[in-house]
């Protein structure tokens, strides 16, 4: 396996989702709840990583690409949570999502869109995309670990 060519795909990748998620907010005008904002971090952090790679190469972009994949984990676990939430099997851990009073605030919270309101980006798809997000990160992150296990290409 080419690694600095897993970098640049680990990057453009996570490049794509993160840019259906800007093209959703800002073409299709869907405002994100606070738990869709921190599901685009994960990406954010692995485009760093392949980008990394990417210019690094050899074994530190293998270890790199493999880290890429612990992050989209937890970009799952993120994406999880927000799908419990969306199904109202549990609130949200985000005050902003409940509009609870925090501490120091002087008002309650009022979230733009409530966090537990799924969106779905494809009408007629009973999917949400928290939903989609969920599914896609185990995917990508499943993809990550497969090219960061694979044997280095040989040089003769």
């Amino acid at each position: 396996m080419n690694f600095r060519l897993a970098g640049f795909l680990t990057a453009a990748v996570a490049a794509a989702a993160l840019g259906v998620a800007y093209f959703a907010q800002y073409r299709l005008h869907y405002v994100p709840c606070e738990l869709c904002l921190w599901e685009r971090w994960p990406y954010r952090i692995v485009i760093l990583l392949g980008l990394l790679a990417l210019l690094i190469g050899g074994v530190p972009a293998r270890a790199l690409v493999a880290l890429a994949g612990l992050v989209m984990l937890a970009g799952t676990a993120i994406s999880g949570v927000h799908v419990g939430v969306e199904f109202r099997w549990w609130p949200s851990p985000l005050p902003e999502c409940n509009g609870i009073l925090s501490p120091g605030a002087a008002l309650p919270l009022t979230p733009g869109v409530p966090c537990d309101w799924p969106v779905h980006l494809i009408p007629g798809f009973p999917m949400s995309m928290a939903q989609m997000d969920f599914c896609f990160t185990i995917i990508f992150a499943a993809l990550l670990f497969w090219m960061a296990t694979r044997p280095g290409r040989r040089r003769t």
